[in-house]
């Protein structure tokens, strides 16, 4: 099967809630994963990120496919979108229990 991207990873839609902000500032904010790879995430969310900055997200999946996930991420782009921004991230760290 031929995939037409350059990616190493493909992309999944992993429409779920995501809780994110800047790693060490306590203050989370409520967004939406509109997909995920093995090494990468976009989501939607009211408040934008810098690309460059670390950041710390939480997945929680409604789905038993999909377990929760806390992961470590570089900001590689943020654009605005049509509710708030579009967040692109490059995942650097699976977080454990």
């Amino acid at each position: 099967m031929e995939y037409p991207e350059r990616r190493h990873f493909i992309r999944t839609p992993a429409i779920c809630k995501v809780r994110y902000g800047l790693v060490g500032n306590g203050a989370p904010h409520e967004g939406r994963c509109l997909n995920l790879s093995g090494s990468g995430i976009l989501f939607q969310g009211p408040v934008p990120l810098e690309p460059g900055r670390a950041a710390e997200i939480h997945l929680a999946s409604e789905s038993r496919i999909m377990p929760p996930l806390v992961a470590y991420i570089e900001v590689v782009r943020c654009e605005p979108a049509e509710e708030g921004y579009a967040i692109g991230g490059a995942i650097k760290g699976i977080k454990s229990g």
